[in-house]
């Protein structure tokens, strides 16, 4: 879609739930390079060096998600392989821009073949490139420019260094023409709060400075908004400013609990989390604390920071995921070259085959927090598959000395054999993000597939209410930890369905909690009912629409 007088509205996938005004601010583009070449061959590595440094100081700076992908960005740009065929190329006659180019660009042909969460790194390796390119020709460092006052952002795509530059007090939305609802760009910007549209055709056609709306929960960018639409963004943001002073527990309105908690990724985040009315942490994702190494970190670091995490935190409810590695966050200590699929290979619970060391230090590391903090963790493994897997986790588990043991359901076999795997352990969170991408065939980074990514899918809830249907027999926890926890009509569906913790960016709590507070335990069974019957992801979401009340869905925005 163009923008101009006959097409005012361009349409993309939304991302959160804000609706802003403000005037356009376009990223830098990537580096052209010129026809002779450029670049001084002397300054090859210190090019690489220079972008790898100044990823790694962004990953220390940053928090949660966002310092899970720079830091694995950073990772890239450190990569040996790709520095020895650029230097390779450059003996061969190619000058450095082209031989970095050139060479990142077979690495995005390899990255794109192999698929699945592999190919969600295309992105960073463009950004390496752009990047390492901008150096050698001395040009500006590609990426968003300086914000003087809140303004939307707009890019063909966002890497997460991009993000990390960006003041969040500034900027207002994010609008990309490409990336997906569940990409790098996507899961920052819910992290931050920050209103996003992906996969929007036209964008780059805009001008900086020119005045757009961005409607997350329609997934639109509208050019020069009129009034009408400026009071609506005005009523959503003093709506949304009055949900978040209500700071009570999660429950529905008969007072049926469901707890409420938040994702992090460091133990400066369960810091900063611990002061909001949070009912404690529903996924804390260890594996930011092995990114961008060269060899596992020790015992004792370990055991120091989930010790961190676990006081802030004091007797409360930590949901602790061990090391969530291959697939799109390789280690170079662990992850196995020549994948062919790594997103179907040996990632997550699965590198105990060949790496048992790496889970039994990090039990006992969280064993030793646990005993000097008094609280207890709840841990869970990623990726577990059959219930001989869960079991043989739970068992090194208590061995180790931790008593609340779980994993997470994220793959279609484990969902279906939900019953059998809660007999082994105490709880089970669901991963909606990969369920889906497992369930639907879909790779995550595909967004031309967003719709069957979808998490309104029939499918994808029949096999979350096959989940929460045994624990509820089992009599055990059930949690949501993926994006679905984050949206607050699918949110009611879950808790419908028997889901009893919901975990998500603390920025979505609020609506969430609203959502809860306004409908019954009986409603909520009877939108889970007419999503689960719909013939569509876009049936399932309007038959739950229209169960709402009418003043929740004025405040919801929907």
């Amino acid at each position: 879609m163009s923008v101009d007088a006959g097409h005012r509205t361009l349409v993309g996938v939304g991302v959160g739930r804000g609706l802003v005004v403000g005037p356009v601010a376009k990223a830098y583009p990537s580096p052209v390079i010129p026809g002779g070449g450029g670049g001084d061959p002397e300054q090859l590595e210190a090019a690489f060096d220079q972008v790898a440094a100044s990823l790694g100081d962004r990953a220390a700076a940053a928090t949660g998600a966002l310092a899970e992908v720079l830091a694995a960005t950073a990772q890239m740009a450190a990569d040996p392989a790709l520095r020895s065929e650029a230097r390779q190329r450059v003996a061969a006659g190619e000058t450095p821009a082209e031989a970095v180019d050139r060479a990142i660009a077979r690495f995005v042909d390899m990255f794109t073949a192999a698929g699945g969460a592999l190919a969600e790194r295309v992105t960073d390796l463009r950004s390496v490139r752009d990047r390492v390119v901008a150096v050698l020709l001395g040009l500006d460092e590609p990426g968003v420019p300086p914000l003087s006052e809140p303004s939307v952002v707009v890019a063909a795509d966002l890497a997460p260094a991009d993000t990390a530059t960006l003041d969040v007090r500034l900027v207002l939305a994010i609008v990309t023409e490409r990336g997906g609802p569940t990409g790098h760009t996507a899961i920052i910007a819910g992290q931050l709060g920050i209103p996003c549209v992906v996969r929007t055709t036209g964008a780059m056609d805009l001008a900086p400075g020119a005045q757009v709306a961005v409607d997350a929960v329609a997934g639109t960018v509208t050019l020069d908004p009129g009034p009408d639409i400026r009071e609506q963004a005005r009523a959503r943001r003093a709506a949304a400013v009055a949900l978040e002073s209500d700071t009570g527990p999660g429950a529905t309105a008969d007072g049926h609990a469901v707890k409420l908690m938040a994702n992090i990724g460091t133990a400066k985040d369960a810091e900063r989390v611990s002061l909001l009315p949070t009912e404690g942490v529903g996924l804390f994702r260890t594996e930011v604390l092995y990114l961008g190494r060269a060899s596992a970190p020790s015992h004792a670091e370990q055991a120091s920071v989930y010790g961190q995490v676990l006081r802030a935190f004091e007797g409360g409810k930590v949901v602790v995921r061990t090391l969530d590695a291959g697939a799109d966050k390789p280690l170079p200590f662990v992850t196995q070259s020549g994948e062919e699929n790594p997103a179907l290979g040996v990632r997550g619970y699965r590198l105990v085959r060949s790496h048992p060391e790496l889970l039994d230090t990090q039990l006992a590391a969280l064993a030793e927090a646990q005993a000097a903090t008094g609280t207890t963790p709840w841990v869970m493994a990623p990726m577990v598959t059959t219930p001989a897997e869960a079991r043989a986790f739970a068992t090194r588990a208590r061995a180790a000395g931790l008593t609340l043991v779980g994993v997470m359901i994220e793959v279609p076999a484990a969902a279906l054999r939900a019953q059998e795997i809660l007999a082994e352990v105490d709880f089970v969170s669901v991963g909606t993000n990969d369920l889906a991408q497992y369930t639907m065939a879909t790779d995550r980074l595909r967004g031309e597939l967003a719709d069957l990514l979808d998490p309104w899918q029939p499918a994808v809830l029949d096999l979350v209410d096959t989940t929460a249907r045994a624990g509820l027999q089992a009599r055990k926890p059930v949690g949501v930890c993926g994006e679905s926890a984050s949206d607050p009509l699918l949110a009611l569906v879950l808790v419908g369905m028997g889901v009893t913790s919901l975990s998500m960016s603390v920025g979505a709590i609020p609506a969430v909690r609203y959502a809860l507070r306004h409908h019954t335990s009986a409603e909520c069974a009877t939108m889970a009912a007419a999503a689960l019957a719909a013939g569509s992801a876009a049936e399932g979401r309007s038959a739950v629409v229209a169960l709402l009340h009418e003043d929740a869905r004025e405040t919801l925005g929907v």
